[in-house]
């Protein structure tokens, strides 16, 4: 019997590459370079399985069609907005992510950011780097304390919760805006309204979903009701922020700092960021430590065992 054909778009950690190999005939992106729209849809017509990552796009004209072959997406990463979820399940197509397992790591990047951020350790970092630094003196590259601050969350899901019992450790009081409030957090804690979250926060977190809803809900309006001295950070998706009106906020000092993993046009950076001094920017770290990486493949590979052994996935999404 022949084992299943299924497509990695990129290389994932050898262990998971290993364990797929043993029960699919699986071909890899030996290159690592990203797969073009054209390739992907070439792809659903030649696999029973494509396995993209959150960056490769799977709109209709690749996932809909009489010619295509592949029953089940199994996404590596846990976001779905690149892959149009209803043309997957008008074509009668399984679609899978990876939720839970990348949480803590995320977390982790996010008060990276606002460590790097508030303390201004980017700055701090590229000057000494660049031999400026000329020594200590008491009023070089001072920045803000998180005991007694604000952080607002923008959603709160699995990630923003872990930001939030993070941040506590720091001493700082934790608000947030979401669809509902959440009944086992403080009263008071909870703010119907994002600009009314945005004018009492210190730091500002995000991690609401992506999507046509959510595009550019941090906008040049929405910077203006921060307070001068707060701090932006995006770890959710690159589309919640304008990119060009969070440039503009930064270098008129509308706020003072934000600290990014995500972006817009990944992997472009909006050219207005990119020189500024009191902006962190990292390239999409926040899943990347081995043991997550490592825990998605693993929850990739058990779907789809579970979808070609006739059973239902266990994060099935469409």
């Amino acid at each position: 019997m022949n084992k299943p054909r299924i497509l990695l778009s990129r290389r994932w950690p050898e262990l998971v590459e290993q364990r797929l190999a043993q029960s699919y005939d699986v071909t890899l992106n030996e290159d690592d370079v990203p797969l073009g729209p054209d390739a992907l849809a070439m792809a659903m017509r030649e696999y029973d399985a494509v396995c993209p990552t959150v960056t490769d796009h799977l709109g209709a004209s690749a996932i809909e069609g009489p010619d295509v072959r592949t029953r089940i997406i199994g996404n590596f990463g846990a976001g779905i907005e690149h892959v149009d979820l209803d043309a997957a399940r008008r074509a009668g197509i399984t679609v899978t992510n990876t939720p839970d397992v990348l949480t803590d790591a995320t977390a982790d990047i996010a008060m990276t950011l606002l460590l790097m951020a508030t303390r201004r350790a980017g700055e701090g970092e590229r000057e000494l780097r660049a031999g400026e630094w000329t020594g200590w003196r008491p009023t070089h590259l001072l920045g803000s304390s998180l005991s007694g601050k604000v952080l607002g969350l923008v959603g709160f899901g699995r990630i923003a919760r872990a930001v939030a019992d993070r941040a506590k450790a720091f001493g700082m009081t934790v608000a947030y805006h979401n669809r509902t409030p959440k009944p086992d957090m403080p009263e008071g804690s909870y703010h119907a309204s994002l600009a009314d979250l945005l004018a009492i926060s210190d730091v500002v977190s995000l991690h609401a979903p992506g999507g046509a809803e959510t595009l550019h809900m941090i906008d040049a309006a929405m910077l203006k009701c921060m307070k001068p001295n707060a701090v932006l950070l995006n770890t959710g998706r690159g589309t919640l922020v304008d990119e060009a009106a969070l440039a503009d906020a930064l270098r008129d000092g509308t706020i003072a700092a934000a600290g990014l993993d995500v972006f817009e046009s990944e992997p472009k950076v909006h050219p207005g960021l990119v020189n500024l001094p009191n902006v962190v920017l990292l390239p999409h770290l926040g899943s990347a430590t081995l043991e997550t990486r490592e825990a998605m493949g693993m929850k990739v590979a058990d779907n789809l065992d579970r979808f070609f052994a006739g059973q239902e996935p266990l994060d099935r999404v469409a």
